[in-house]
């Protein structure tokens, strides 16, 4: 069987996968969830005139002549007093600018005596203004469906007045962590025995990227029992994942198991490494991925097809990873029929990306992870990568 190129399997997930339902959740909840509308402010802003600074709010045109204070205006509380010639209302940032004030005259340039002030220097209209809706007008879309609500849009939405959203179901995740010979930390070992990376690295990765704890069932390498815990997973989740048991070994149960359970299978093995015995599959809109055994060839996966998986299923826009562009700050070897996935530390040199190669890249290491910050994507070739060629870049 031929290889997937790695840009086709970003195809296949947006054709075989669609979002999920949506739901309207608090702002305050929405933080990292997918949005399903395109939110609109319900109010304008700034939603009325205010001063942009702490000064006193002055008619233009009464240039330097002495003024009489007539009242105060402090953010949430505004004077009801009109401002007219010779006249000045000693105003705070935020505060409603009073009728008949046309600017405010920053304090620093105010001599104040008494009851008066004295103007040092003119100001003009609208200075140290804000303008009602000059940011923008109710009704105004601030971000568009397929969007990620960030902490910035967060602030956006509560200022316009949006306290709930719209957005897509994060999807439910289930894991399968298989084979006879992993244990968990904490346990002795026996003869042949290991203990399990993929469990712990699933699960914080899928709680670090806010999908909440998934389900996780460890699976000795028996197909009945394999089908078991397949087809409970596939009944209670959104997304599937498997680690081990997709090759082609004599206990490599994963597409058999998989394909009796009627997931249809969308491919088998991709051009990359490390993880290319990765398999891909759907029944009725849910997702299972098959990724291999080797840690590192899971957080692979995870980086790059579980981040794609995901997006489709929250109704991202965005079909393919938001790859990055670096300079390469060494030499590094190619394969000539894979794409490399490398792990790499990041430095941000005068504005540009360097990417600096990492020892001990073999897809059971896991122990550069201490310095690595990112994957660098080698297209399969035949001569090796010199230092300063641009390739691209994710954050593992």
């Amino acid at each position: 069987m031929a290889l997937l190129p790695l840009e086709q399997a970003f195809d296949h997930y947006a054709r075989t996968l669609g979002p999920l339902p949506a739901h309207r959740v608090p702002l305050e909840l929405a933080l990292g969830a997918v949005l399903a509308e395109s939110p609109k402010a319900r109010i304008a802003l700034p939603r009325f005139t205010q001063s942009a600074m702490d000064g006193y709010a002055v008619r233009a045109a009464d240039g330097t002549a002495s003024l009489q204070l007539v009242g105060t205006a402090a953010a949430g509380s505004p004077t009801p007093v009109h401002v007219g010639p010779g006249q000045a209302v000693r105003i705070l940032t935020g505060g409603v600018v009073p009728d008949g004030a046309d600017a405010v005259a920053r304090q620093e340039i105010v001599e104040r005596d008494g009851h008066g002030i004295r103007l040092r220097q003119t100001v003009r209209i609208g200075e140290a203004i804000r303008r009602e809706g000059e940011e923008l007008a109710a009704g105004t879309v601030l971000a568009e469906a397929g969007q990620r609500v960030t902490s910035g849009l967060i602030a956006a939405f509560a200022m316009a007045g949006i306290d709930t959203l719209d957005v897509r179901r994060r999807p439910r995740v289930a894991v399968l962590v298989t084979g006879d010979e992993v244990f968990r930390v904490g346990h002795p070992l026996g003869p042949g025995q290991v203990y399990d990376a993929n469990g712990p690295l699933l699960r914080a990765w899928f709680v670090e990227h806010g999908y909440g704890e998934p389900v996780i069932a460890y699976v000795r390498d028996d197909e009945a029992a394999l089908e078991e815990a397949m087809s409970a997973a596939l009944d209670s989740a959104d997304l599937v994942v498997t680690s081990g048991g997709v090759s082609v070994g004599d206990r490599d149960f994963v597409p058999v198991v998989a394909d009796r359970l009627g997931v249809r299978p969308a491919f088998w093995k991709v051009a990359q490494k490390p993880g290319k015995p990765l398999w891909y599959g759907v029944r009725d809109g849910k997702a299972l991925l098959g990724m291999p055994g080797n840690p590192a060839a899971v957080l692979v996966c995870l980086a790059v097809h579980a981040r794609a998986v995901l997006g489709r299923l929250e109704g991202e826009t965005a079909t393919h990873p938001a790859w990055n562009q670096g300079l390469l700050a060494d030499d590094v070897d190619a394969d000539a029929d894979r794409d490399r996935l490398v792990r790499m530390r990041l430095e941000l040199t005068d504005g540009a990306a360097r990417l600096h190669l990492l020892p001990r890249q073999e897809s059971h290491m896991l122990s550069n992870l201490a310095s690595a910050h990112v994957l660098a994507w080698l297209p399969a070739r035949e001569g090796a990568f010199a230092t300063g060629e641009r390739v691209a870049w994710i954050p593992i």
